[in-house]
């Protein structure tokens, strides 16, 4: 069977990418780009011998593939994934779809245009916990969602902040705690199949913590509250800086809910209303879960993020192979990164509720 032909642009995150990437038996890896000559020398433990090297993305992307892997930074994917897409090159996108709802019109023109398959590489609906929710809430034991909550705390010290963002313009040090908001909604809203309609926004400021880690944005956390297209609350958090590291998930429905473990990747706990426990179940258990299949899971359990890098990788190349549809698809990603726009918005304008559009209309 003739292999996909994928190529990396980013060497620094792309390398968790191109190490699930040399793993898998239908893909090659055929160029990987990036402007840093360490960087890339140092991801080419992860590429074969004959991988083409740039440091120029016009070069980059016109030396042959089938598929790009964009692990550039956070802002500045959709115009990379569009050049990509009108070559007729698939895209799977890391963290952010679009920093504007400008861009969020422009690349689902783009998918609808080409034809291209584009998926968000969003790695957290994927752990093993966030899997088990979802097999969970599949099951339609707990019934319909009323309330879900999703956090993502990453707190760093000022020697972290400046390994993470050195250069004085990096988009860490500017870009509002709402945008960075997909690994606390994309799990929620791949264990429930919801989408975000309206959003309001809150946020913390502390201007002494900013100027010792020399952020240009004051705000520490972003809070914000998503009403969903099936009539569900979610409170879900931006990259906070405070509190103990982690995630965690949790789902309110009729009949009781579930939540992963704080602390845990791997751990959920699923608690039924004492007077409508179904029938052979626990009212109450706490339990560690796994992905459901031993395929893949030796594999998986190399890669980051708790083997969140490697589903996605797969999951993209299974979409590529006509083995199924993305889930974090163009809308799914640009109605994300909408909400996390909008809600800077509305922390701007006193918390104001505001529509998220669906981009699915082209009059919208």
């Amino acid at each position: 069977m003739k292999k996909i032909r994928i190529g990396v642009f980013g060497a620094w995150r792309g390398n968790a990418y191109l190490s699930v990437l040399n793993r898998l038996d239908n893909v090659v890896i055929t160029a990987i780009c990036d402007k840093n000559p360490a960087r890339t020398e140092n991801a080419l433990a992860n590429c074969p011998d004959d991988v083409k090297v740039f440091s120029d993305f016009d070069a980059f992307i016109g030396s042959g593939m089938d598929a790009v892997v964009l692990c550039n930074y956070f802002h500045e994917h959709t115009p990379y994934a569009i050049q990509a897409m009108e070559k007729g090159i698939h895209v799977l996108s890391e963290t952010t779809a679009a920093a504007t709802l400008k861009e969020c019109v422009e690349l689902c023109r783009a998918v609808e245009k080409t034809g291209c398959t584009y998926v968000l590489a969003e790695n957290y609906p994927h752990m093993k916990g966030c899997t088990e929710l979802k097999r969970i809430f599949d099951t339609g034991t707990i019934v319909s969602v009323i309330y879900a909550e999703g956090e993502y705390v990453h707190p760093m010290s000022v020697k972290e902040s400046q390994n993470y963002a050195p250069e004085k313009y990096h988009w860490r040090k500017y870009i509002p705690r709402t945008y960075y908001l997909t690994h606390s909604l994309a799990p929620l809203m791949y264990i429930t199949d919801t989408m975000p309609v309206k959003i309001i926004g809150k946020t913390v400021f502390d201007p002494s913590y900013s100027i010792e880690r020399r952020r240009m944005c004051a705000d520490v956390a972003g809070i914000m509250l998503c009403e969903m297209d099936n009539g569900a609350l979610f409170r879900i958090s931006g990259s906070s800086s405070f509190g103990p590291h982690g995630n965690w998930y949790r789902i309110g429905c009729i009949n009781g809910g579930a939540e992963t473990v704080r602390g845990s990747d791997d751990q959920v706990r699923v608690v039924y209303n004492s007077w409508n426990v179904p029938d052979g179940y626990e009212q109450n258990s706490t339990y560690k879960a796994g992905w459901g299949s031993a395929e893949n899971t030796a594999l998986a359990e190399k890669a980051g993020h708790g083997g969140g890098d490697f589903w996605t990788v797969y999951n993209f190349i299974q979409c590529l192979l006509g083995k199924q549809t993305p889930y974090f698809d163009v809308y799914r990603a640009t109605g994300m990164s909408a909400a996390a726009v909008l809600g800077w918005y509305s922390v701007l304008d006193n918390s104001r509720q505001i529509d998220i559009p669906d981009f699915k209309k082209e009059d919208v």
